[in-house]
C-alpha cells in the first residue's frame, strides 16, 4: 500500500488540501496533511525550514506504507530536506522549491531569475502583496492572495483563502537544504503555468531538476482551483 502526504507552502497550512484529500481517499488511497509549526491548527511555534521538515520525517515514521510525498511552493524545500526518509519512494514538486546544497528559496527564486532575465511584464508586483512585520513573519495581503496565488478562482473560493491565509516565518525561505532528496528519489514537478507567484520560467528550469514533469494551466494554487487535476497525479503515482 502507498499513503500520500501532502506539506503546504508558506502562509498556508494543511487547509489547503481540502478539496483534495476527499477525491484521493475515493480512490481508495490514504491521505496525511501536515500542518508545519505554527501553521493551520498548529498553536506553533514557528520553526524553521529544519524544524518544519523534521515535523515531516516524525509524521513519516508513523506510516508503515511506502509514501508519495507532496510539497507546494516553500513546502518542496521541505520535501527536499525531509524526503530522504526511507519511506518515500516518489517526491511531487507542485510550483514549488527543490533546492540544491548551499541553496535556499530565497536565492533560487532571485539567482535563477536573473540568469534567465525572466520578465515580469503584466504581472502582479509580489513584493507589494507581502508584508513584514517585526517578529521576522510575513503576511500576503487580501488583494495579494487573490492577485497572486488564488486567480483563477471564484469569489467564494478566494475569501475562504483570504480567512485562512497566515504569517510566514521569514527566516525558513532564507535557510538551506540539509538533504536533498530528488538527487535520489524520482520525481514529478508540476508547472502552474498561470502562477503569478512564482514564475512559470522559472518553474521549468527548477523542473528539469526532477526526474519528469508536466504542464498545467493554473494559479499558484491548484488545489483550489483544479484539485481533480492534483487527485489524479497523486492516485495515478500511488497506483
Amino acid at each position: 500500500m502507498t499513503t500520500v502526504v501532502l506539506v503546504h507552502g508558506a502562509w498556508h497550512g494543511a487547509w489547503s488540501f481540502d478539496r483534495v484529500v476527499p477525491l484521493v481517499r475515493e480512490a481508495g488511497i490514504d491521505v496525511v496533511t501536515v500542518d508545519l509549526p505554527g501553521h493551520g491548527e498548529d498553536e506553533g511555534p514557528f520553526t524553521d525550514l529544519h524544524g518544519d521538515a523534521d515535523r515531516v520525517i516524525r509524521v513519516l515514521d508513523a506510516i508503515d506504507d511506502d509514501v508519495v510525498l507532496l510539497g507546494h511552493s516553500y513546502g518542496g524545500a521541505v520535501i527536499t530536506d525531509a524526503g530522504v526518509h526511507p519511506r518515500v519512494r516518489h517526491l511531487v514538486y507542485l510550483c514549488a522549491f527543490p533546492l540544491a546544497e548551499g541553496e535556499t528559496c530565497q536565492s533560487a527564486a532571485t539567482d535563477e531569475a536573473v540568469a534567465v532575465n525572466i520578465a515580469h511584464d503584466g504581472r502582479p508586483n509580489v513584493a507589494e502583496s507581502i508584508v513584514f512585520a517585526d517578529d521576522g513573519t510575513s503576511t500576503v495581503t487580501p488583494a495579494g492572495v487573490v492577485a497572486c496565488l488564488y486567480q483563477d478562482c471564484d469569489d467564494e473560493t478566494r475569501a475562504w483563502a483570504v480567512a485562512h491565509v497566515g504569517p510566514q516565518p521569514m527566516a525558513a525561505l532564507g535557510q538551506s537544504p540539509r538533504a536533498v532528496a530528488w538527487r535520489t528519489t524520482p520525481s514529478t514537478y508540476v508547472v502552474c503555468t498561470e502562477d503569478m507567484m512564482v514564475h512559470p520560467e522559472l518553474q521549468h528550469l527548477l523542473a528539469a531538476r526532477c526526474t519528469n514533469w508536466v504542464d498545467w494551466p493554473t494559479s499558484h494554487s491548484p488545489f483550489a482551483s483544479r484539485p481533480d487535476l492534483v487527485a489524479d497525479l497523486l492516485v495515478d503515482l500511488a497506483g
